[in-house]
């Protein structure tokens, strides 16, 4: 769901950045506010594992097809909305900085389309208040797969109006919504059972991830597990990664629209070469070309380790500030 510039009109990618730059504004007046500081470690590493599991497209079966996980839902049930906001944005921007991953004009979309929905809309108001009390399995796995399906049904709608008010297209809404909705209920549904087991597992073997006020020594024992799961996905799972084209550009090729490359003299134009200057590997791929498995691995390993830097960053930045006595 990474939209292109080419899809954007000027006005509308600038609106969007402007809403999610005040939306990480408020996200991190919020962390710094009310965040335990014994959890701030995590962001890093749950950044980090984002990143690589965002890199494993999967197959939808009779579609020619493939998507992949948000993680954002995932965010936001161990660090909370505004510090999963703050997490999936910087793997957002590295994506599009160093992998040429969704463009710069649209970074605001995509951090609004893919970050606010499922951590503003869909964890506060379906849930978390689900997941209240003491839930059985049962209301616990419709809480989290309606989460997750609502979340992205939210971020593809905003894909489509964003595009159509564009007017950049020819596309008509009708027909560029009938092909995204659906595409995305079947990715979020892989999403939701997806994040679903992944809160399983760490329940059964880390408890203490999913603890309000974690013990030191085991929280660092947990961020050190979930950054060996962020090493095999980026590493070794993203070698099998499906090579068919995501939701988004199936659903461009459905209703016959292909991205036109812009004029370089244009804005356009000039955000593209702003990106190639900054992508150390565009696509996760060599710049020399052809596709390899190192080039893989090097990807998902190095962008996870960007991630956890920046993020980490992010989080040392926001620790509340002692008090000189």
């Amino acid at each position: 769901m990474h939209m292109a510039d080419a899809l954007l009109s000027p006005a509308v990618g600038a609106t969007m950045w402007a809403l999610s730059a005040a939306t990480l504004g408020r996200s991190a007046t919020q962390v710094r506010r009310t965040m335990d500081e014994g959890r701030l470690p995590f962001m890093g590493v749950l950044g980090a594992f984002v990143f690589a599991i965002q890199m494993l497209n999967f197959a939808i079966p009779g579609t020619g097809s493939s998507g992949h996980l948000a993680g954002t839902l995932f965010l936001a049930l161990l660090l909370g909305p505004h510090a999963a906001f703050l997490t999936v944005s910087s793997v957002l921007v590295v994506q599009a900085l160093f992998f040429a991953d969704g463009g710069l004009l649209a970074l605001g979309c995509n951090i609004f389309n893919i970050g606010f929905f499922p951590a503003f809309v869909a964890y506060p108001f379906i849930v978390r208040p689900l997941l209240a009390g003491n839930p059985g399995q049962g209301r616990r796995a419709f809480g989290i797969l309606l989460g997750a399906v609502l979340g992205l049904q939210f971020g593809a709608f905003g894909v489509v109006l964003e595009t159509v008010i564009s007017g950049r297209t020819a596309l008509p809404f009708k027909a560029f919504l009938y092909a995204m909705q659906p595409i995305h209920l079947a990715i979020g549904l892989v999403e939701g059972l997806a994040t679903l087991a992944l809160v399983g597992f760490l329940a059964r073997t880390r408890p203490e991830l999913l603890e309000t006020q974690p013990r030191s020594r085991s929280a660092w024992k947990g961020a050190l597990v979930v950054a060996v799961m962020a090493l095999v996905a980026g590493g070794c799972l993203s070698w099998f990664a499906s090579q068919r084209p995501d939701g988004l550009e199936w659903a461009l090729a459905k209703v016959g629209q292909h991205e036109a490359e812009a004029p370089v003299e244009s804005l356009h134009g000039r955000f593209a070469q702003a990106q190639a200057q900054t992508a150390l590997m565009p696509d996760y791929a060599f710049k020399s070309g052809g596709e390899s498995r190192g080039a893989t691995s090097l990807a998902g390993v190095g962008g996870g380790v960007l991630t956890l830097l920046i993020v980490g960053g992010v989080g040392i930045a926001l620790r509340p500030r002692r008090k000189m006595a």
